[in-house]
């Protein structure tokens, strides 16, 4: 299968959302109708690429019959898909917002475990020839049974076929994955500091981190999720800040996955590092403007986007 943008997510959910009035204990809640939606990082980068016109494949594990619903829910929105079928099931996550107050309860269920014949099958489909690709996104939690070896090969699996590996991930799958070698990743601020082994509070402080890893030739692009405050980018090129617009947040689901959506379109639409962070930052802050994994819509993004000065 040939695509410019491939995503994988190791530890897809079943996303299960609703709203109620009051979040109360020893309460029966009466809920609202609840809305079912594919979810796990690379898939939601996938739903975001093809709500902004673009194309991707989006690859992952599935398992029982919340993997065959889950699939068939991708199917539904157009997504171009390779699976993997694993022997537990895919997972299901169940949020709940609290109208009175505005306030996201979230509950993550843990990710199905994932035998050692399965993540190397996953590895073999994607070295395939047949599978061609110029920007590898992976996305989203590690679940048990994957090692950290697992990233270093890939790494070294997309080097090979010339291709950019885009990182959104954190803990030991980053650290692994950086001593090979990364395009772009995306670690906040709390994750940055980890990974330089220093507190970053000043403005000056956090752009000398990112600069120090960009000298470090680990990689080429590391853009910073600054929560409210937006986002910087980090090359050889320099430093770019970007501020979030102030709107009205309905949900944070999915806000950083559409970023990086809007990132990877943006690069292989060939926009200068400025704009690319402009148009992620758009399309992050454009999610929030949704309840549940809704993710950005196109006519939003494009509104902020033009705001934040993009061409």
């Amino acid at each position: 299968m040939k695509s410019s943008i491939f995503t994988l997510t190791l530890s897809p959910a079943f996303d299960k959302s609703t709203s109620v009035d009051r979040v109360q204990p020893e309460h029966k809640l009466r809920c609202d109708n609840p809305i079912y939606q594919p979810g796990g990082g690379g898939i939601n980068v996938s739903r975001a690429i093809k709500k902004l016109k673009g194309q991707s494949v989006a690859l992952y594990p599935i398992g029982g019959d919340t993997g065959n619903h889950f699939k068939s829910l991708l199917t539904e929105e157009g997504i171009e898909q390779i699976t993997f079928q694993i022997k537990n099931w895919t997972r299901e996550n169940f949020i709940v917002v609290e109208r009175e107050t505005n306030h996201q309860y979230r509950f993550g269920m843990p990710g199905s475990e994932i035998y050692k014949e399965e993540w190397e099958q996953m590895l073999a489909v994607i070295q395939d020839p047949k599978n061609d690709f110029e920007y590898f996104v992976v996305s989203g939690s590690t679940p048990k049974g994957v090692p950290d070896e697992f990233y270093s090969r890939l790494s070294k699996i997309v080097s090979q076929k010339n291709a950019r590996l885009v990182l959104d991930t954190s803990g030991d799958a980053l650290k692994h994955s950086l001593k090979e070698g990364i395009f772009l990743c995306k670690p906040n601020i709390n994750e940055l500091s980890e990974i330089v082994g220093k507190e970053l509070v000043t403005k000056e402080q956090q752009e000398a981190a990112a600069m120090e890893i960009i000298h470090s030739g680990k990689v080429e692009i590391l853009v910073v999720s600054l929560g409210e405050n937006g986002a910087l980018l980090a090359s050889k090129e320099g430093i770019h800040h970007v501020v979030a617009p102030k709107i009205e947040k309905k949900s944070t689901v999915g806000a950083g996955d559409s970023m990086v959506a809007g990132m990877v379109l943006s690069l292989s639409r060939g926009k200068s590092y400025e704009d690319v962070l402009k148009y992620g930052v758009a399309c992050g802050t454009a999610a929030t403007m949704n309840f549940g994994t809704e993710l950005c819509k196109l006519k939003d993004v494009e509104h902020i986007y033009s705001e934040l000065g993009g061409k």
